[in-house]
């Protein structure tokens, strides 16, 4: 059931690692249109599944808190994202957002029925070593001039990480009401676009298909993924295993001809690869334990 549940939890990782290439192929619609539109669509899929079994819609009713953290964390998220990169090096203030896989390896030790071991720690560390080769791969410059995106870049780190560790303690919560947090992301950010944005929208249908690829997968059913995984699986596996998406979507972005292929992504698909098997080390011995009573029990 774990294992399952922290497979199911690493689809939305892969998911988000085609991120990147449906953005650059989307054309130039601002971050807050595309973030209205991907998430409208993103929930489509809930609204299909409670449509067909109304006795669902019971599940939305949840506490106040259950939703401020849900729309905090897709929402705030993405606002602090858009807001760090308007405001600093694309860069620098990518690589702080991506603090988050470390620091739900680290938080995770403050979950009940959770204990922090060394290889976590280190499998994350390793994992944020190649994310700092494939982010910083033109160089790093942190400029105090940029003070404002590197502190909404942080916040964003903080604002994902958060909203994961608490989602763990709502295991209860359906992840239906995921559909209800893509709603509201997709109605404030609506209002954000409205209010700071102009207004563009796709120029071909190519754009139009990798606009709806975005809020089917990684806009989409990827946070349908991630709520049941770090709920029901091993989030600090899940955390390390982050680390992954950077690589796999430079490497995506290589093979569709948007990125040079280089030994410094060699260097850090070790990193990130070893770094996530040396974090999820127990589970494997788990596995391997079940397996040998089960063979014994024959």
């Amino acid at each position: 059931m774990k294992l399952r549940a922290t497979l199911i939890g690493f689809t939305a990782i892969i998911m988000w690692a085609f991120l990147a290439l449906f953005t650059a192929a989307s054309g130039k619609m601002p971050p807050f249109q595309l973030s209205a539109i991907c998430f409208a669509i993103g929930s489509i899929p809930g609204i299909v599944v409670l449509v067909a079994n109304p006795s669902r819609l019971a599940l939305l009713k949840q506490p106040a808190k259950v939703w401020i953290v849900g729309i905090a964390g897709l929402f705030g998220y993405h606002f602090l994202y858009f807001t760090a990169l308007r405001n600093a090096p694309a860069v620098e203030a990518g690589l702080i957002a991506y603090l988050w896989p470390l620091l739900i390896v680290v938080g995770s030790a403050l979950l009940p029925g959770e204990r922090l071991r060394w290889y976590h720690i280190v499998g994350a560390l390793a994992g944020l070593s190649g994310t700092f080769l494939i982010v910083g791969r033109n160089g790093i410059n942190f400029d105090g001039a940029y003070a404002v995106g590197y502190g909404a870049a942080f916040l964003c780190a903080f604002t994902w990480s958060g909203y994961s560790l608490l989602t763990r303690r709502f295991d209860a919560v359906s992840t239906d009401v995921v559909t209800g947090f893509c709603l509201a992301t997709s109605i404030l950010s609506l209002l954000c676009h409205l209010g700071l944005e102009t207004t563009v929208w796709p120029a071909t249908t190519f754009e139009w298909i990798a606009v709806i690829g975005l809020g089917l997968f990684p806009v989409g059913a990827a946070f349908y993924a991630w709520d049941h995984g770090v709920k029901n699986g091993d989030i600090q596996i899940l955390g390390a295993a982050s680390y992954a998406a950077p690589l796999l979507s430079t490497l995506i972005l290589t093979i569709f001809g948007f990125a040079e292929p280089s030994w410094r992504i060699a260097f850090a698909c070790l990193l990130v690869t070893g770094g996530a098997v040396l974090a999820a080390q127990e589970m494997f011995r788990r596995k391997a334990a079940t397996a040998e009573r089960h063979a014994a029990a024959e």
